[in-house]
């Protein structure tokens, strides 16, 4: 899935240029509204709510919270953790896909698709409060960690976002082997006496390496959507995506997998031509 992502994001990110009034709303914390006479593109929230009154060009996607319409959607809305709310004047043209609340339709609303309602369980298990403050610790932990590397290391950064763009096959490929490679790697030195310390850092070091690749791949994911921004901010628009994403529990370890191997094969990659 998020190899096809970034595959699609160029794309994407040109179409959004040529039509400024349709640029994607990517909201991490917070709530979304597109008043009258106001036209978006695809909005993405985390937690908050999104209320439409003019037109949005795309879909809508809503981990926590409510989505309430009264202007026009052409494309899907998709509420995970709230429902939605069609008021008389509201205009969906694609579906309305709901996990928990059931969708509220005035009557005068059209919907060009269907009402399907899926199963995402509770969170694996956790509350949903639990589940949410795990989820912010760790998207915190994943920005400052960025954060910090962009300033100690801006020109690495770029060369870890160039490889990734330019061998999107090799990247992934070198980082599932680079991934499977090294917790192998470290159980056969445990059998061994004398290679025991080695392969318990080897293990101890996955934690650190493994969050230092999905922390690549937001920077590559931001990256190949805003190419021609600075560092930071392209950063902070790959993190709001893949934590966004993380926030759909029946994907969410997926993400986390795809994430990370492709940033460690990108750093990999990266590696190897800086040899070069």
């Amino acid at each position: 899935m998020l190899l096809a992502l970034c595959w699609m994001l160029p794309a994407s990110a040109s179409a959004a240029s040529d039509n400024d009034d349709n640029d994607e709303r990517i909201v991490l914390l917070g709530p979304v509204v597109v008043d009258q006479g106001e036209s978006t593109g695809d909005i993405v929230v985390g937690q908050g709510d999104v209320t439409v009154r003019g037109d949005v060009q795309g879909d809508i996607i809503v981990a926590d919270g409510d989505v309430t319409i009264r202007g026009t959607v052409t494309g899907d809305v998709v509420t995970f953790n709230g429902k939605a709310i069609l008021g008389r004047r509201a205009q969906v043209g694609g579906d309305i896909v709901y996990a928990k609340g059931q969708p509220q339709r005035a009557s005068g609303a059209t919907v060009g698709g269907k009402l399907e309602k899926i199963d995402v369980g509770d969170y694996g298990g956790f509350g949903s409060i639990a589940y949410f403050a795990f989820w912010l610790a760790a998207t915190i932990s994943v920005f400052l960690l960025g954060l910090l590397l962009l300033l100690l290391a801006p020109k690495a950064a770029d060369a870890v976002a160039v490889a990734a763009k330019s061998s999107k096959l090799g990247s992934f490929l070198w980082g599932l082997g680079v991934f499977i490679l090294i917790p192998i790697l470290a159980a056969l030195c445990i059998l061994t006496l004398v290679g025991i310390p080695l392969g318990v850092g080897l293990l101890l070091a996955l934690v650190p390496i493994y969050a230092l690749a999905y922390t690549a791949a937001a920077f590559v994911v931001g990256r190949l959507i805003m190419s021609k921004r600075g560092r930071i901010l392209a950063f902070l628009v790959g993190v709001i995506i893949l934590r966004v994403l993380a926030l759909i529990p029946f994907v969410s370890s997926l993400i986390w997998f795809l994430a990370t191997v492709f940033g460690l094969g990108a750093m990999f990659v990266a590696i190897l031509r800086a040899r070069k």
